[in-house]
């Protein structure tokens, strides 16, 4: 089994190929590809690669398929004894990536 944790878009994603992953929204079109070369981990079967901080010539390619909102996310404040509260509604602008080839 093959597969590499990457930083992408402020988090750490661990990604195989052929997989689609949801992610904060990239500023890529819809069928564009890229690739990320923050490869913190490579896996392949038993040998495992881990970097100091990245994987040198570790690099993994995606391609991108769709951008769009995400669901309603609610956000409530509150403060007891004073009356005051507060709702506020967030869409987060989300892209979905799939994994097309990971190059250890």
């Amino acid at each position: 089994m093959k597969y590499a944790i990457i930083a992408l878009s402020g988090t750490q994603i661990k990604v195989e190929e052929d997989q689609i992953v949801t992610i904060d929204k990239l500023d890529l079109e819809e069928k564009k590809t890229g690739t990320v070369n923050d490869v913190l981990l490579t896996a392949d079967n038993d040998k495992v690669s881990v970097g100091a901080p990245f994987v040198k010539g570790a690099s993994v390619e995606y391609e991108v398929v769709k951008n769009y909102q995400g669901e309603k996310l609610k956000v409530f404040k509150y403060k007891a004894k004073s009356r005051y509260r507060k709702t506020l509604g967030f869409r987060p602008q989300q892209t979905d990536i799939k994994i097309t080839k990971i190059i250890l």
